[in-house]
């Protein structure tokens, strides 16, 4: 990618700055983990078991612990160290239940958090052509995230996808009780894990919801979580929850921030429910498309 600035219509092209340190991507990313992971920052440098971990953090909306760590050695195995600290934190999930409660002052209890959503992340300038490949399954639970700084402190930070074809690991990890023993309680779920318990009148709306949804703007992204599947954009947009004959649209907007003259969009905040935002629409037709879609696009920032 080569970053430009326009200045009177002639183009320069901004340099880039690499970080020169591990620890300088470290302070980036903990003092803004919420408006890029949408994390809660529970601990940097926690070390359990001889093994330091360079930030810990809580994934809130989904009761999940997640492990990042940064890099800038190009040869290390991103998958075995990602196992390695997955099957490290299963092995002891009291003391990182103990270390969010510590650090943090909070009161979490042990059936708040779900472990089958636990993941890791390497975050670095850039990864080797191997190391992704490495990790380009549908159900391995390793995030790979480029990072690059500019001369005109510009960041530019994007998530590495797998690809459309990418198949399971879980063949590869039967031979392997520590790996297969991570696969089978840990759980990454796809699209079709939600349109599968579908009618096939509502897998058919959640397509045109979900080409309607990636038109509204460039970069949205399509993340599948264990009760619905995401829009995002930075943050979420909306979130889809697919049932057997209807669709729970959830529109990230706070209570009396969504333009909804028909008020057709119920207020859920003050009751529990899956997705973010306060906003709940359920759906069995097209309908209101339009008009759903006119209220989605407010949740865009």
């Amino acid at each position: 990618m080569i970053l430009y600035s326009n200045q009177v219509g002639k183009l320069t092209e901004i340099k880039e700055n690499p970080f020169r340190l591990e620890k300088d991507i470290q302070k980036v990313f903990e003092a803004n983990i919420f408006s890029i992971m949408g994390l809660e920052l529970v601990k940097s440098e926690f070390t359990i078991k001889n093994k330091r971990i360079d930030t810990l953090a809580f994934d809130k909306q989904n009761g999940a612990f997640i492990i990042i760590e940064y890099k800038r050695d190009k040869n290390i195995s991103v998958v075995d160290q990602g196992f390695t600290y997955l099957s490290l934190m299963l092995e002891n999930k009291a003391d990182f239940i103990v270390e969010y409660n510590e650090s943090l002052k909070q009161n979490l209890k042990r059936e708040d958090v779900d472990w089958s959503q636990t993941r890791v992340a390497f975050v670095s300038t850039n990864f080797t052509d191997n190391q992704i490949q490495a990790t380009n399954f549908k159900d391995i639970a390793i995030e790979l995230w480029e990072i690059k700084q500019f001369d005109n402190d510009t960041v530019i930070i994007s998530p590495i996808k797998k690809s459309n074809a990418a198949e399971s690991i879980k063949p590869l990890t039967q031979n392997k009780e520590a790996l297969k023993k991570v696969t089978e309680e840990i759980k990454v779920y796809t699209e079709e894990d939600h349109i599968d318990k579908a009618s096939e009148t509502t897998s058919e709306l959640y397509e045109k919801f979900k080409k309607a949804i990636l038109n509204l703007a460039d970069g949205i992204e399509v993340i599948p979580k264990k009760h619905y599947i995401a829009f995002k954009k930075g943050s979420n947009i909306t979130d889809i929850s697919i049932l057997k004959k209807s669709l729970k649209i959830f529109i990230n907007a706070k209570t009396g921030q969504l333009d909804d003259p028909k008020k057709i969009g119920q207020d859920v905040s003050s009751i529990g429910h899956w997705g973010n935002g306060d906003y709940q629409v359920q759906i069995e037709n097209d309908d209101d498309m339009e008009y759903i879609m006119s209220l989605i696009k407010q949740a865009i920032k």
